[in-house]
């Protein structure tokens, strides 16, 4: 059939509309996509044809490629993926695990009203902040307490707040640059503070600090080294004598943490991580840090710290614009009742859970998932075998720091790790895996038990 032919008998988009699929699809599906989804595979076909790359075709033949097209534009961008690259606070996959119990808090607040800004007490209008102030105040030992929506917002309005058109004194070798390529100067020079920098990159002393002390200082900023490390020849000032230097000169201290630990790490062999309740402890006049990395929380930036400075903070007229919402103030409270007991909040926090859990666990869980391949691949297929390796925590926290871990490493015999690195990418629900010396690494850290049986079948699929 020649090429005249073959455009002519190609049917129209009312044709298949008509047809008994199409009229399925239009019950189904919007119809906006069903109408997208035909235009685009007769205008595809039809280039096929033209570059005499088709030699026949039918109705019936392009239906399934229809159906592929509109499951494709109908179905949700943002969805589960299995995260198996063994980074717990997976920053492109959305960091922090919620837990069952937390996803329970928020669905009874998000399916009715809730009291999120209304004093039941008093019958009057309330304050959104007073459901986690307490809690807050109560783990970290602050005077008051704050959250917006991320930590990067949480310095932004405490730096408008406190140091507008003043000077803000900071080590050289603090000016970090976060995801995003969100650099601390230029936060500050959004929030119109001004950017006073001490000391070289790799050594700041006290002294460094006081000599830049001048009438327009209005904050004395120390960040912490959260996503990298500067080793070897340095010197740094620690947050005690920076706030007792803040109270000869009555000036406010602040530490951005990033991280935002609860729990010591030290006991498990993390030593480079200070937790809130002790940044709060040595005095420091406001403390900013993360809720969605090691406190293992939603996203949010919570500002802890003294009363009188956190009530100036909250009249920003910022604080309208970073403000959180119900469902993310539920999620917190969930998440902030469990840190009333350390035990309950290692255990009930997923983020806590994956970084601290016994290595045996992760063997255990490695083993079940090869055990599984291995039943369903033969051995021309892949070779497959459970290996020790290390984890790392991400979400620009504890760059240093690397977890035991075991994993699963897959050759596959018949196409390469990257395509096999691909087709698990594309498969349902999605695969998040890494390569390592030519092989695929499946690691059992971040993948939870349920998800295994999903895991392997991707697996399968994706190389036979």
């Amino acid at each position: 059939m020649n090429k005249q032919k073959l455009l002519s008998s190609l049917p129209s988009v009312d044709e298949i509309l008509k047809s008994g699929k199409g009229l399925v699809w239009q019950e189904a599906y919007p119809r906006r996509y069903v109408l997208q989804a035909i235009r685009e595979i007769i205008e595809h076909t039809r280039q096929l044809i033209l570059k005499d790359e088709i030699k026949e075709i039918s109705m019936e033949g392009l239906l399934p490629e229809i159906q592929i097209k509109i499951e494709k534009l109908s179905s949700f961008s943002l969805r589960p993926v299995i995260n198996a690259t063994g980074i717990v606070m997976h920053t492109n996959l959305g960091r922090s695990v919620l837990s069952e119990e937390i996803l329970e808090n928020v669905k009874k607040v998000a399916c009715g009203y809730s009291n999120l800004e209304y004093d039941i007490e008093k019958g009057e209008r309330g304050k959104r902040y007073s459901h986690i102030q307490k809690l807050l105040n109560d783990i970290t030992g602050a005077e008051s307490s704050l959250i917006v929506n991320n930590n990067a917002a949480a310095v932004f309005v405490c730096l408008s707040a406190l140091a507008k058109g003043k000077e803000v004194i900071v080590s050289r070798g603090e000016l970090v640059e976060i995801g995003g390529s969100f650099r601390v100067p230029d936060v500050m020079s959004a929030s119109g503070a001004v950017l006073r920098e001490v000391g070289t990159t790799n050594k700041t002393h006290l002294r460094d600090y006081e000599s830049a002390i001048n009438e327009n200082t209005g904050l004395l900023l120390k960040v912490h080294q959260s996503n990298f490390r500067t080793i070897g020849f340095t010197k740094s000032v620690e947050i005690d004598e920076l706030v007792t230097l803040g109270k000869k000169h009555n000036i406010p201290v602040m530490f951005d943490l990033g991280s935002g630990c609860l729990i010591d790490l030290k006991p498990y062999g993390v030593h480079i991580e200070p937790t809130v309740q002790e940044i709060v402890k040595s005095g420091c006049d406001i403390v900013t840090f993360s809720g969605d990395k090691l406190l293992g929380g939603p996203q949010g930036g919570v500002i802890a710290g003294k009363s009188e400075l956190i009530e100036k903070i909250a009249k920003n007229p910022l604080m309208r614009a970073v403000r959180i919402d119900k469902l993310t103030l539920s999620a917190f409270e969930a998440v902030l009742m469990n840190y009333l007991d350390e035990d309950t909040a290692k255990k009930q926090t997923p983020t806590l859970r994956m970084l601290l859990q016994d290595v045996n666990e992760i063997k255990t869980r490695a083993k079940k998932i090869a055990t599984r391949l291995k039943r369903e691949i033969k051995e021309d297929i892949a070779d497959i075998a459970v290996m020790e390796d290390s984890s790392q925590s991400g979400g620009g926290a504890l760059p240093e720091i690397e977890f035991k871990t075991f994993v699963v490493a897959i050759k596959p015999k018949k196409l390469s790790v990257n395509k096999l690195e691909e087709r698990l990418r594309h498969s349902s629900p999605p695969v998040i895996a890494r390569i390592k010396e030519d092989a695929l690494i499946i690691d059992a850290r971040t993948v939870a038990d349920w998800e295994i049986k999903a895991l392997v079948k991707g697996i399968e699929g994706a190389l036979l």
